[in-house]
């Protein structure tokens, strides 16, 4: 998936555009300003973001032309974020270190994606907060972006179980129109969740 991901992140455009996730963006601004984990962060367009918010902004991929543009476009913003390259699986998400983590279009396979949501609950302090937003099996039908394998879209049961020891505070499919760059661009079936430490 790196060179997947280094290839892809290449081209010249911000491919995801370079304006934060819309979402992300709304629910960031109903908080006070801390410490933000955004793992699988590709381009940083939320992490440059979220530091122009006067957020401490940690962010990970495992491409370093992701970690390029970033750079490139924290220099753009005059903000500066720390962006480790790293597969999110074998990250040390240290526990209670977060007041909030996004997850924005982060797809993980079944065999890693609870752990990896179990280590997300452990690294956030108490009061922390979850921001997901992610595609739903009916994405599918789709042409606006997203995989093309159902066992990495998102379900609401699957993400209740998840993060059955987070208090839920929204969880909900949803029909959107993505406008963030070439590949996530049109009519999408997406889910979203709000869950709290």
């Amino acid at each position: 998936m790196k060179k997947f991901w280094d290839e892809r992140y290449a081209e010249k455009e911000f491919i995801y555009g370079k304006e934060p996730n819309e979402f992300f963006k709304a629910r960031l601004a109903e908080l006070k300003p801390g410490k933000l984990l955004l793992p699988c962060e590709g381009e940083g367009r939320n992490a440059v973001y979220a530091a122009t918010q006067q957020w401490e902004v940690d962010a990970l991929d495992q491409s370093e032309k992701g970690k390029e543009k970033c750079i490139q476009l924290a220099k753009e913003n005059q903000v500066s974020v720390n962006y480790q390259i790293s597969d999110v699986a074998e990250f040390d998400f240290r526990e209670t270190k977060y007041d909030a983590i996004a997850l924005i279009y982060a797809h993980f396979p079944p065999d890693i994606r609870k752990n990896i949501h179990e280590k997300c609950v452990k690294a956030l302090k108490p009061g922390g907060v979850i921001i997901l937003e992610a595609f739903n099996p009916l994405q599918l039908k789709n042409s606006s972006g997203g995989p093309k394998d159902e066992t990495l879209l998102y379900t609401i049961p699957m993400l209740k179980n998840d993060f059955t020891d987070l208090k839920i505070k929204y969880l909900e499919n949803l029909t959107t129109n993505l406008k963030e760059g070439n590949y996530h661009s049109g009519e999408a079936n997406i889910i979203r969740l709000i869950a709290i430490k």
